[in-house]
């Protein structure tokens, strides 16, 4: 949903406070989830509440997979294992197995096998960082949370983004629609959704 082969350069030599707080961000949104919102339509149209909270916990566990050197194929892409209401749970003991995996400075310049093609760990991390940032904003803009975004879980992928995913072409192999032109001067999160597709 949000793969690119465009590979981002980190926007600083070691990106993984912003991914970490991304993380931590997404967490936050999950846990702040209620029973009555999961078939509400995220900004992601063809996933509801509920599919987008199962299919983020799988991507921390990919993540932390393939961090340790694992494959891709390891992790499905959905969290099929997890209950309505039980993922702020999952994502808890996902994030300590992604935060001991990422918290070695080695990572970021292991291999890790994303599914275009291998990149350094501090490239990926700035990919994946995109993604939980994109899927946090998702799910509270689908449930009407307001979230304080950290200016750390931003700076790589708004840095990136025209680089990781030019604004033409789009669709097909680029999942994305076309960039929702978003003033200069608007808050960093608005820029980056708008260019990935979303309306701020």
């Amino acid at each position: 949903m949000t793969d690119t082969a465009n590979s981002p350069a980190p926007a600083v030599a070691d990106p993984r406070p912003g991914f970490f707080a991304a993380a931590d961000v997404l967490g936050k949104v999950l846990a702040d989830l209620r029973a009555d919102q999961y078939d509400l339509t995220t900004p992601c149209p063809e996933y509801s509440v509920r599919d987008l909270a199962n299919h983020v916990v799988s991507v921390l566990r990919r993540i932390a997979v393939m961090g340790a050197g694992g494959s891709f194929m390891l992790v499905p892409h959905f969290a099929v294992d997890v209950a309505d209401g039980e993922w702020a749970a999952a994502w808890e003991s996902a994030d300590a197995d992604f935060k001991k995996v990422w918290g070695d400075p080695s990572v970021l310049g292991r291999t890790i096998g994303l599914p275009w093609g291998p990149v350094p760990g501090a490239v990926a991390s700035v990919i994946w960082t995109n993604e939980l940032v994109l899927h946090a904003w998702d799910i509270a803009t689908a449930t009407g949370q307001q979230v304080d975004w950290p200016a750390e879980a931003l700076a790589a992928p708004l840095a990136n983004m025209k680089r990781a995913v030019p604004a033409e072409p789009r669709g097909g192999q680029v999942p994305f629609g076309p960039v929702v032109p978003v003033p200069d001067d608007a808050p960093a999160i608005d820029r980056l959704v708008g260019w990935y597709g979303r309306r701020p």
